[in-house]
């Protein structure tokens, strides 16, 4: 296994017209659905968002980051440039902060951008890190990119001004973890189509979990995956959910994304997808009736935890201006 070979883009299979149906897992799928017609859901979504704003969003991520392009890591932005040609989508912008925390994301409200951690750029081979820029764009094409920017709002927002904020917004933040894990699941799909290597998206996975720097030699691959076998076959991947569920966690364990990566793969929809049986863009997807359960169970779910949303928000918009006000004005008597 070498996940440090790199794939070039003219010898991968261009995915014309693909839609994000295509590797959504339905329970991704399905629960972003049952959140947008939770009552209160597009209202919280107006009042938060709107309180920051797309400027303000942006300047949170941008303002000491460094802006990827033709001049600037021009390497780096050559592999994004690849990824959205197989993908078939337009290129996003793309920014490297510099972190010590080995992450990415992919955010904002109107007009999504990605953000590279410099760690996780040092971290990564360059087959890896065009799955990571791969697993980024998916999340945008999927449309994720304004959930997700939301629930960094609420978990910086909740973390800040407590006890009021938190008790109001723990119960919308743990819903929308719950979704977040599933849509993760969905775009580590995204990034393996947009490469077609198979080695480098498991790396990734390896790296995340304990990846050291100046080490990497030492990070072996198959025994990762052996790691993820004795997961499975110790637990069953169809408890998966249920015990996420139990987490306060945006992102599953690696252990448990390599494993959903395997059986996908393993299921033979990563082979029909590079055939060429695929849904376009407009296609409708087809959802089973196990994935219906699923969507009626996470609605019936997060429809009581999002019984009294308008109230917490109010509370949370309000009790955050009154204590921003405060500091303010402390500061100017300062």
């Amino acid at each position: 296994m070498n996940n440090d070979a790199h794939i070039p883009v003219s010898s991968r299979i261009k995915l014309g017209n693909i839609s994000s149906h295509a590797w959504e897992h339905p329970s991704d799928r399905l629960a972003l659905q049952s959140l947008k017609q939770i009552p209160g859901f597009d209202n919280l979504l107006r009042k938060v968002v709107g309180t920051f704003g797309e400027r303000n969003i942006s300047m949170v991520y941008q303002a000491q980051a460094v802006r990827v392009g033709p001049r600037q890591y021009p390497k780096i932005y050559g592999l994004l440039v690849g990824v959205c040609e197989v993908l078939d989508t337009e290129v996003p912008p793309l920014y490297i902060s510099q972190t010590p925390l080995v992450n990415a994301g992919a955010v904002g409200v109107d007009n999504p951008f990605i953000v590279l951690n410099s760690s996780l750029v040092e971290m990564l081979s360059e087959a890896e890190l065009e799955a990571v820029i791969g697993h980024e764009v998916g999340h945008i094409m999927s449309e994720h990119a304004l959930y997700r920017t939301l629930l960094h709002l609420l978990l910086g927002f909740g973390n800040s001004f407590t006890p009021l904020i938190g008790k109001a917004l723990l119960p919308i933040t743990l819903a929308l973890q719950e979704w977040s894990r599933k849509a993760e699941v969905s775009c580590d799909r995204a990034g393996l189509l947009a490469t077609q290597n198979v080695d480098a998206s498991l790396g990734v996975q390896a790296v995340l979990a304990g990846g050291i720097r100046g080490r990497r030699s030492e990070l072996n691959i198959e025994a990762f995956i052996e790691q993820s076998d004795e997961y499975r076959e110790a637990t069953g991947l169809r408890a998966y959910y249920r015990m996420m569920s139990t987490l306060g966690q945006s992102h599953p364990f690696p252990v448990i994304r390599v494993a959903e990566l395997r059986n996908w793969i393993d299921q033979g929809a990563y082979d029909e997808i590079l055939s060429g049986d695929y849904l376009r863009v407009g296609d409708a997807p087809s959802i089973s009736d196990d994935a219906s359960t699923v969507g009626k169970t996470f609605s019936d779910k997060a429809g009581q935890v999002f019984e009294d949303t308008d109230r917490f928000v109010n509370e949370a918009l309000v009790g955050f201006m009154n204590a921003a006000r405060d500091r303010f004005n402390t500061a100017d008597q300062g």
